[in-house]
């Protein structure tokens, strides 16, 4: 009996569809709005690791410059050389 309904089932072709064939224009400019996004990621991470570690620099500073205020004084300016 299962050899029969086999037997007797219409085969389907699929049908392409055409929105999922391959496009190379679009391909290429996916391609080069990818790199423009990762640059742009980049220098974005770039700037923002400089700022944290600046505003940890300062931070790190102002803490050493009030727990030992008292025994440092103020600092002296390092005088220019003369050529």
């Amino acid at each position: 009996m299962g050899l029969a309904r086999t037997w007797f089932r219409p085969r389907r072709t699929p049908l392409s569809n055409p929105w999922l064939k391959k496009n190379p224009f679009l391909s290429m400019w996916l391609s080069g709005a990818n790199a423009v996004a990762g640059s742009a990621r980049s220098r974005g991470k770039a700037i923002v690791r400089r700022e944290a570690s600046s505003a940890m620099t300062r931070a790190t500073n102002d803490a050493v410059r009030f727990w030992t205020g008292g025994l440092a004084g103020t600092p002296t300016k390092r005088k220019k050389k003369r050529r």
